[in-house]
């Protein structure tokens, strides 16, 4: 956290100096006023000057996409972070040449980069964001997958009369199926089991 004290003939000029030795903005910090100051007898006897703490707030977006980064130097799979916030969700898309080792198999790497981006950002943020993490347009081909795969499925279950469990998935993976299927009345879906082996049943209808 950077952080500076600073002083000055009064509060502004002491923020000011504040401001220029971190090379920031005040919309970006908090300002901690340690003492006013005091102008003395003729402006020479008794003054005292203007003391202020300085800390430039985290942001909270930008830390994340230094996760990113760094998980990516790490994996030899260096990566650049495209942001786009729209209310609370906040979508951070990734690209670089070996951006395959961050997506990994079923989108496994990247379902736990997401999570873990998650907590990352929401430790420094002041309110509750939720994060979704892309790479080559993998959400959009996956839930392409998925809507197929559920459509396969609940004809299965309606053709053998019996349930049929998916593999574990998180939940807004979940949720796809469960909008796939949500019109056909043949059959029935829920979720079923503990995070994270939560799965989804299809079960035709009775």
């Amino acid at each position: 956290m950077k952080q500076v004290t600073a002083t000055g003939q009064n509060v502004d000029e002491a923020v000011e100096s504040a401001l220029a030795q971190l090379k920031t903005t005040k919309d970006r910090t908090e300002i901690d006023v340690i003492d006013e100051g005091k102008k003395g007898i003729f402006g020479l006897f008794g003054t005292r000057p203007a003391v202020v703490k300085v800390t430039v707030k985290i942001d909270a977006v930008e830390e994340a996409v230094n996760y990113l980064k760094s998980v990516g130097l790490q994996m030899g799979a260096p990566i650049e972070v495209d942001v786009k916030k729209e209310g609370k969700t906040v979508l951070f898309t990734m690209s670089g040449e070996k951006i395959a080792l961050l997506i990994g198999k079923r989108g496994q790497t990247l379902n736990s980069l997401q999570f873990l981006t998650q907590l990352v950002m929401n430790r420094f943020s002041e309110q509750y964001s939720t994060v979704l993490l892309d790479a080559e347009d993998y959400r959009q081909r996956r839930n392409d997958t998925l809507v197929q795969l559920a459509e396969r499925l609940a004809q299965k279950a309606v053709r053998t009369g019996q349930t049929v469990a998916l593999e574990p998935m998180p939940s807004y993976e979940r949720k796809v199926i469960h909008t796939a299927l949500m019109k056909n009345k043949k059959i029935k879906t829920y979720s079923d089991g503990t995070e994270p082996h939560r799965h989804i049943v299809i079960a035709p209808s009775k």
